[in-house]
């Protein structure tokens, strides 16, 4: 039996969510928890543990910025892979989210191929 991955998907969007949501389940044996903002995101994150977590920079509440930089100072998350999904698509916002510890950077909208790539080469993933 091939391992589990769990992965956070935290974006205001509905519609992104399940763009992101249905491109992971491509992935065999992936379980998708869904958070609408940075702060539904850490609540989630309380309750269990995830092997990658994709947000979105524009949210309310929170924004996925705030979201990687608690991640990052937490020892309990720090080494949990992040990829930033968004819109803003310039040089400095892609410094300021790689310079925070996201482990990489895609701008909307998303190849489903691309994502799985990086998903799978972040977590070291053959062949799923």
């Amino acid at each position: 039996m091939s391992q589990q991955y769990s992965f956070l998907v935290v974006e205001d969007s509905p519609t992104m969510r399940q763009l992101v949501t249905f491109s992971l389940k491509r992935i065999s044996n992936a379980k998708i928890v869904e958070a609408t903002d940075g702060v539904d995101a850490l609540k989630k994150m309380s309750e269990e543990k995830f092997h990658l977590i994709i947000a979105d920079i524009n949210m309310p509440l929170m924004d996925g910025l705030k979201l990687l930089s608690i991640i990052r100072k937490d020892p309990v998350y720090a080494s949990i892979p992040v990829i930033i999904v968004t819109t803003e698509g310039a040089e400095v916002d892609k410094d300021k989210g790689l310079k925070l510890g996201a482990n990489a950077y895609l701008t909307k909208p998303i190849q489903t191929n691309a994502l799985l790539s990086k998903v799978k080469e972040l977590l070291s993933m053959e062949g799923t």
